[in-house]
């Protein structure tokens, strides 16, 4: 059985990425991982390299859902299994 606290986290989790709000947050960030990655703005290595810890930040957030979904899977596998 999977603890409490840590099934309301992802039951929340998941809540919240179900909601438009969540939806437009992706389509908005993903519209900045796409100005981001336009290197012909580039100006200098100091300024490539905090747009790829930004596009790294972008990435985390977008693929958020995906993980949780995941790591939720492999935990309810070990749980039952």
């Amino acid at each position: 059985m999977v603890d409490k606290e840590l099934s309301r986290y992802y039951e929340e989790t998941f809540s919240m990425m179900s909601t438009d709000g969540w939806k437009f947050l992706m389509e908005d960030l993903q519209k900045m991982v796409s100005n981001l990655e336009d290197v012909r703005k580039v100006a200098d290595t100091n300024d490539l390299r905090f747009r790829q810890g930004q596009i790294d930040i972008l990435d985390l957030l977008l693929t958020r859902k995906a993980t949780c979904e995941a790591v939720y899977e492999e935990l309810l596998h070990e749980t039952n299994g």
